[in-house]
């Protein structure tokens, strides 16, 4: 079929299947110089994995393909299977709207996109891709298409300016922390002529606690002391923590329930009587 379809351009084609190459050539028949161009473009087409039946069309005038690299553009491999999927949309949406618009022909394969249609289309969807890439968002573009569709049927817009009817896009900071790491604090404060005071040196706290007059001796067994005093602290700590496990769970005097007899008689409350004694006279 390929080779069927380059015969009629005057173009031959070998295939070598051993090392897996595809050659074209002109001939003598060759009457258009830019044929071996598109000869070139189709084997590009077929490498990406373009079905045989259109990637023909690419000899047809007015129809050229463009093969766009997306893989540079994301460094994560996880963001770019992510954005590589909103161009082909839910059930592929997406892409036919993009086809449709832009009259083209479009395959998402690996780390390319293959485009094949007329120039103003190519330029379109190249645009969208990278901008697909760039975390903007397909649909945006395909409302700006639909809109521009519709302003090219009017002839009285043709040498006016379409700004006015696209949609201004305005892109959103998404990230909610909005404080800098260094906050300073700028409050005006009050203005002191005097310098702050000096803080006391190790020296002088001493001398403030008397440490500072004790002799050698005494400033060892104080530090001796206070080392023992932290050491019991330690050890209270940790002896309260191993008896914690062994604690009985309190009782809720709630949830005991009162014993019936044995015979399954209950036993009935006796209430007072007050008795009132009246002498009534005849």
């Amino acid at each position: 079929m390929i080779t069927r379809a380059l015969e009629k351009h005057g173009i031959a084609c070998t295939l070598d299947l051993v090392e897996g190459s595809m050659t074209v050539k002109t001939t003598r028949k060759t009457f258009d110089p830019a044929a071996i161009l598109k000869a070139r473009d189709l084997i590009k087409l077929l490498a990406r994995s373009v079905p045989s039946p259109q990637a023909v069309k690419i000899l047809d005038d007015g129809v050229a393909c463009d093969i766009i690299k997306i893989r540079n553009l994301v460094r994560n491999k996880e963001r770019f299977v992510k954005r590589r999927q909103r161009i082909l949309g839910p059930n592929g949406t997406t892409l036919k709207a993009l086809e449709l618009l832009t009259q083209t022909y479009i395959l998402v394969q690996g780390n390319t996109v293959a485009v094949m249609g007329p120039y103003k289309g190519l330029k379109e969807v190249r645009r969208v891709v990278t901008d697909c890439m760039a975390n903007i968002h397909p649909i945006y573009h395909i409302k700006e298409l639909m809109i521009k569709r519709e302003l090219a049927k009017d002839p009285e817009l043709a040498n006016q300016s379409w700004d006015r009817f696209l949609p201004n896009f305005r892109k959103r900071t998404l990230s909610k922390r909005r404080v800098p790491h260094k906050v300073t604090d700028k409050s005006k404060k009050v203005y002191t002529p005097f310098p702050p005071p000096m803080e006391k040196s190790k020296v002088d706290l001493q001398i403030e606690s008397g440490e500072y007059f004790l002799s050698k001796q005494a400033k060892e067994r104080k530090a001796k002391e206070l080392r023992e005093e932290r050491v019991r602290e330690k050890m209270e700590e940790k002896r309260k923590a191993r008896e914690k496990d062994f604690q009985p769970p309190e009782e809720d005097n709630r949830s005991v329930r009162k014993e019936r007899p044995k015979d399954g008689t209950q036993k009935k409350k006796k209430k007072k009587e007050n008795h009132l004694d009246v002498d009534v006279e005849d």
